[in-house]
């Protein structure tokens, strides 16, 4: 099995860390991520939330990639919809070249409305315009000139440089969970990227769909990456002291928001949907997330290996307000004593 971190720089009003604060800290521990034997760093993507998050996860990626030599560097997820897919399908080049092939590029339409109006991008073309984002992303990464004709892209004859490293292309993941955009990521021969929102019974759901649409066209997809909000440390107590206020105000910041705005549904561990962001607290996903002791965490990770089949966990460890020093010594203790277990 594979592991990666994630990191989201999220800094909430009031705390301790700037953004800058944040990022310093991702950019600075990379190294020691890959001599502790984690395979994967990821990033997240948002814009014009109160408390940060990071908006341009190439960019960061692109520091890392510097400073790094071996670790997979992922976009988990880049919200292709709101780009221009020829500025796009240059950057992840360019990214890809500075890291000698270790992009992947995972991928998801949004659903966030701020964004959509505050980038002028209509919303109610997210879902069209982000398989046409992706039709322009493969078309210029695999050939030596292309061109577009589509409902909201005309390309003329064009020439891509530099040209990515990684080959055919970098890897595309979809981040999604609706079964029309599960059919299409098959049908692109994408892999599937299960979400932190979730629970494992919703994820083994969009799982079985995903699958389904795979066996319909042939496409045999070798991994399945799934990510979790993971702090560990030596007792659970002390992780839940550390963690649970970053995943209380993560899950009601911007999922439980807008669940409560009727524009992401969002469900409790019971079932029962959010329509008010205040009433979330720890307690109100806690089987979905990874945060305890070393034990702990290898019962869970043992879980959705059995029962999804995962080969890479996404540790979403920087969570909102939780320093450098406190994700390292999570990472640190994870990759001695949990690691080690579900290594072949």
């Amino acid at each position: 099995m594979k592991f990666g971190l994630a990191f989201g720089m999220v800094t909430p009003a009031g705390g301790t860390m700037s953004w800058a604060d944040a990022v310093e800290d991702f950019i600075g521990v990379a190294p020691e991520l890959e001599e502790l034997g984690y395979d994967s760093v990821h990033v997240t993507e948002h814009h014009f939330q109160a408390d940060g998050h990071n908006s341009s996860p190439l960019t960061v990626l692109a520091a890392v990639a510097a400073v790094t030599t071996r670790l997979e560097l992922t976009t988990n997820i880049l919200l292709a919809s709101l780009y221009n897919p020829v500025k796009l399908a240059e950057d992840t080049a360019v990214v890809d070249n500075i890291s000698r092939g270790r992009l992947r590029l995972g991928v998801a339409p949004g659903y966030v409305t701020e964004e959509f109006a505050g980038l002028m991008v209509p919303y109610e073309t997210r879902a069209r315009r982000f398989e046409e984002v992706l039709d322009v992303l493969q078309a210029a990464w695999t050939n030596e000139t292309f061109s577009y004709d589509g409902e909201f892209f005309t390309i003329p004859e064009t020439r891509l440089m530099p040209r990515p490293v990684r080959q055919p292309h970098p890897p595309i993941w979809y981040g999604v969970s609706g079964k029309l955009m599960l059919k299409r990521a098959a049908k692109r021969g994408s892999l599937w990227v299960g979400s932190p929102r979730h629970t494992i019974d919703e994820l083994a759901d969009h799982l079985a769909a995903y699958r389904a649409e795979c066996d319909a066209v042939g496409f045999v997809p070798d991994e399945l990456p799934i990510m979790r909000g993971v702090y560990v440390a030596e007792t659970r107590e002390k992780a839940e002291e550390i963690a649970a206020p970053a995943v209380t105000h993560l899950f009601r910041e911007l999922y439980g928001r807008k669940s409560a705005e009727g524009e992401r549904r969002l469900t409790r561990d019971d079932g029962s949907v959010i329509e008010d962001a205040d009433t979330v607290n720890f307690d109100t996903f806690k089987d979905r997330y990874i945060i305890g002791s070393p034990e702990d965490a290898k019962a869970r990770i043992a879980e959705l290996r059995d029962r999804l089949g995962m080969t890479e966990l996404v540790s979403w460890t920087q969570l909102p307000g939780i320093t450098g020093d406190q994700v390292m010594s999570s990472a640190r203790l994870f990759a001695d004593e949990v690691i080690p277990a579900f290594r072949d």
